[in-house]
């Protein structure tokens, strides 16, 4: 499960246990709650920093649980209602009214990987943990919603290609090098700390979320038109 806690401007998201942190929809469900919670509560210069205890990220989507079902047919179902469940979440990302970050202390794949991506800064841990999308070698495809997400925000094709192609299993520090990571660093502490660092710069800020929101969907046109995200014009009172 995840749990929300409000320190100043900061909300900060925490996916507890020491366990891999698979997106079933408990999970899913605690996340998009927790999202709610932060969108409700926020104000000028709030920001959102997520992160997970364990070894883990997200390991992804919850495969036993879908296997579960006790045929492929209902393994092929639960799989569906997990990919159709967590598109709210990443267009709840999307559309939150402040800047998001996502603090990745561990190992970080599949469909883990496309909820941390859905940030606005993703910092890894240099030493321990990988990026590593693993639906070449066992047989899956991709939800097309993260694949907009991955075409709209990485820019190197072939930073694409070995993610999603080759399934290369990516470090912290070629992450950062290859820009698909805002930045890296030696131990969870590092990360956390830097976290909390580009927050408060942030919240320093004091912007208008719903204006930081609409700016956000409108660099994404593709993926927000796949989730149903519609922008609009918003014009401060403070003009």
């Amino acid at each position: 499960m995840c749990t929300l806690e409000k320190r100043d401007n900061l909300f900060i998201l925490t996916l507890t246990g020491n366990d891999e942190h698979r997106l079933n929809p408990n999970l899913i469900s605690s996340i998009l709650s927790a999202l709610s919670q932060a969108k409700v509560q926020s104000t000028h210069g709030s920001v959102l920093i997520t992160l997970a205890q364990g070894k883990f990220f997200s390991n992804g989507f919850d495969l036993d649980w879908a296997q579960s079902a006790g045929s492929k047919q209902g393994a092929q179902e639960r799989l569906l209602h997990m990919v159709e469940s967590l598109k709210p979440v990443v267009a709840a990302l999307l559309n939150l009214p402040m800047p998001t970050i996502v603090a990745v202390t561990g190992h970080v794949a599949a469909a883990g990987f496309g909820l941390a991506f859905s940030h606005d800064y993703v910092i890894m841990r240099r030493d321990r943990g990988i990026i590593y999308m693993p639906e070449m070698d066992i047989g899956l495809t991709i939800p097309n919603y993260f694949l907009a997400l991955f075409r709209e925000k990485i820019g190197a094709a072939s930073a694409r290609r070995d993610l999603l192609l080759r399934g290369l299993k990516m470090k912290g520090d070629e992450a950062e090098k290859r820009g698909i990571v805002e930045a890296a660093y030696d131990s969870e502490g590092e990360v956390r700390e830097a976290s909390v660092r580009m927050a408060e710069d942030l919240a320093k800020r004091k912007w208008e979320g719903e204006a930081y929101a609409e700016i956000r969907k409108g660099l994404f046109p593709e993926l927000c038109g796949m989730l149903g995200l519609a922008t609009k014009a918003f014009a401060s009172p403070r003009l």
